[in-house]
């Protein structure tokens, strides 16, 4: 796939592909796709989880393959003749999606996407991320990294990695989270606080952190407001990288380290979080290297 069409990081906005299982309407950040595929027939895997088809080799890589519609609990397609293979990259992962069309890919502002509320989405258990309306449908955005963790946890957040630092002292240092997983930003609180750090501040999306920012810049002491921003890249209503570039762009707010923290560290993104001044970046298992980047930057950064 050409990459080419991914956007420039601040800008807000996101390609989203587009695709079908049955006649549901689905939709995946560009930015995780690395290419797409006739369907051709697996290579099972015996004793496999039931929603990992087999594999496959493209371009001399071992590829797993998700059937996504027995990941979704919906029907097998009828006519495998049109179905495609998403090749995706995210959390240093490979894996390709079984899916029945490939849509398109529309350009969209995440001010546009819509968080589904609790009855579809509750944190740990719903796979919609978001959803937008275009035109005549509707079209969820799949957390996919939800989705991988569920066959195979060892591929989420590995809070084991942090198993050493928990006899350290309580440090009231505050630090801001924007994460709009639930999921995800309360295993991240319970990390922080096993290592210490007690005092956190979650929002969940980038415009509720800028907001809140914004708030303790108008009070004047936000140095005893927040000393860390801990930010993921895609979220509903502002992205990271928005967040991250209204920060460095203000003469107040800049002096605060910023961490994105997200699925989708690649080199490119690094590229691109590197030009709006992220302090840091990293890909979402590495809890322990979050906790050693917050010791570095608070300890180096007086502000």
């Amino acid at each position: 796939m050409d990459t080419g069409i991914l956007l420039e990081s601040g800008t807000n906005e996101l390609e989203i592909l587009e695709f079908t299982i049955g006649n549901n309407h689905y939709g995946i950040n560009v930015a995780k796709v690395k290419e797409i595929l006739p369907y051709t027939l697996p290579t099972p895997i015996p004793n496999a989880n039931v929603c990992v088809e087999g594999i496959f080799m493209p371009r001399d890589t071992i590829i797993s393959i998700v059937n996504l519609a027995k990941a979704l609990g919906l029907p097998d397609s009828n006519d495998q003749s049109k179905d495609m293979y998403i090749l995706t990259n995210f959390n240093k992962l490979n894996a390709a999606f079984h899916v029945h069309t490939v849509v398109g890919i529309h350009r969209v502002s995440w001010e546009a996407i819509i968080k589904p509320d609790a009855t579809i989405s509750s944190a740990g258990s719903g796979v919609a991320t978001g959803i937008i309306k275009l035109e005549d449908k509707l079209i969820i955005i799949l957390d996919f990294e939800k989705i991988i963790t569920d066959i195979n946890p060892e591929t989420g957040l590995k809070v084991s990695d942090i198993s050493h630092l928990m006899d350290r002292k309580r440090n009231d240092t505050p630090i801001l989270i924007a994460e709009d997983s639930g999921l995800l930003s309360k295993l991240i609180t319970e990390c922080l606080h096993k290592a210490g750090y007690s005092n956190i501040i979650n929002t969940s999306n980038g415009r509720e952190a800028y907001d809140k920012l914004l708030e303790y810049k108008a009070s004047g002491n936000l140095d005893e407001k927040v000393r860390c921003v801990i930010t993921d890249i895609e979220m509903p209503q502002m992205d990271g990288h928005h967040l991250t570039k209204l920060i460095k762009e203000d003469s107040v707010l800049q002096k605060i380290p910023v961490i994105i923290f997200s699925s989708l560290i690649t080199e490119e993104m690094k590229r691109k979080g590197n030009l709006l001044g992220a302090d840091m970046q990293m890909s979402k298992p590495e809890i322990g290297s979050l906790v050693e980047a917050i010791d570095k930057l608070i300890g180096v950064k007086k502000i």
